[in-house]
């Protein structure tokens, strides 16, 4: 192999970067647009859950305690009270409310009496996962509402409360559960994955199209040298992504990162190696730009975003899904990202995510030059 060779291919590609706007606008402005655009759009918390409440025993005190609940609670905001149904099937209707709660005209007396007082609770059920949620939420406060009774029954008559268990919670690694720590380091992966693939799906099949890859073959560039010499600028350029949204992460928004440094720079050549080599392994194959840049898009972003863990959980997919994921390359990137930023993982517990990185970047990098041919056909 021919040094020099392999760095007149790279400056060669370096110059048609930069002649080119739309590909250098690609690679560094549509990533820090992606992270951003994820980082604040997207979030699985949920919380405010828009709730309308008719309160048919405004007059109690009771009732209105028990409101307080909600009224002083993150996860819910009532947006409007309001005093028949109609109200409350026009806002469940058109989407201006989550779920409605119908506090009946007997429920200080039922409390009063000893008796169970009945609650209705109204929630749509067209997003079938916020629903189930705030379900929950509601459970937890009509539960914490009953042994406050419970407690308070108990004390005024000079009993003690019954033995019971109390659960101390301690959330390792993320103790504010805040969902933006969890998705962030899975756009990095997406972002690497997405954009690494689609700069260099076009360029082998750019030289086919504008007929300088017959000035190339008729050069004594071997195969590896000309792969290598392409492979080499988006390398760098998917460093500078990395860097990038690394620094967009840690201080825009506030992701911390636990792990070393160096660690995070080797498994991501090691990632970014496979990623660019596939990219380049669909140019070889398609020899068109438009049909290069769909397959990558193809074989990149819909696997990522539905089959890596980014948003869905993988032990919730069925079996046969769940096989295919072990072949999901960003699957185990955004499992090393997660551990590096949030746990401080070493290569002693994440190693065999390192080695299914270097199996799938020694493959693809052997398969892009394995199908590159010198010939015209």
């Amino acid at each position: 192999m021919n040094l020099k060779r392999v760095l007149a291919i790279s400056n060669k590609e370096f110059i048609q970067i930069r002649r080119d706007p739309r590909s250098l606008a690609l690679a560094i402005f549509i990533p820090v647009l992606l992270l951003l655009i994820f980082g604040y759009a997207l979030s699985l918390d949920i919380d405010r859950v828009q709730t309308i409440v008719w309160n048919q025993d405004a007059s109690s005190k009771l009732s209105r305690d028990f409101l307080l609940n909600f009224k002083n609670s993150k996860y819910f905001k009532i947006v409007k009270y309001t005093d028949n149904y109609r109200d409350i099937q026009h806002m469940l209707d058109s989407g201006d409310a989550m779920m409605a709660l119908v506090i009946p005209k007997d429920f200080s007396h039922f409390i009063e009496s000893g008796k169970i007082a009945p609650l209705q609770l109204l929630v749509d059920g067209s997003d079938s996962n916020t629903a189930t949620v705030a379900m929950g939420y509601v459970n937890s406060v009509v539960a914490k509402y009953n042994v406050t009774l419970l407690t308070d029954t108990l004390s005024s008559l000079g009993l003690r409360p019954a033995r019971s268990l109390e659960m101390r919670s301690r959330v390792w690694f993320n103790m504010g559960l805040n969902s933006r720590w969890f998705i962030v380091p899975g756009v990095i992966a997406m972002i690497i994955m997405i954009i690494a693939a689609l700069l260099t799906s076009i360029c082998v099949a750019r030289e086919w199209e504008r007929g300088t890859m017959e000035q190339l073959i008729s050069t004594p560039v071997k195969a590896p040298e000309l792969i290598i010499g392409k492979f080499l600028p988006y390398f760098v350029i998917g460093f500078i992504d990395l860097f990038v949204s690394v620094v967009i992460a840690r201080f825009l928004f506030g992701v911390p990162f636990k792990g070393n440094y160096l660690l995070l720079v080797f498994l991501s050549a090691l990632f970014l190696t496979g990623a660019l080599s596939q990219g380049i392994l669909i140019s070889t194959v398609t020899k068109t730009q438009l049909l290069a840049s769909q397959l990558a898009m193809l074989a990149t972003f819909i696997p990522t975003m539905l089959l890596s863990g980014f948003i869905y959980p993988i032990f919730n997919m069925p079996q046969a899904v769940q096989a295919v994921t072990y072949l999901i390359p960003a699957r185990y990137y955004i499992i090393i990202l997660r551990g590096l930023f949030l746990k401080g993982n070493g290569m002693e517990i994440m190693w065999d995510e390192a080695l299914f990185l270097f199996i799938f970047a020694l493959s693809m990098f052997g398969l892009a030059i394995t199908k590159f041919r010198k010939k015209v056909f």
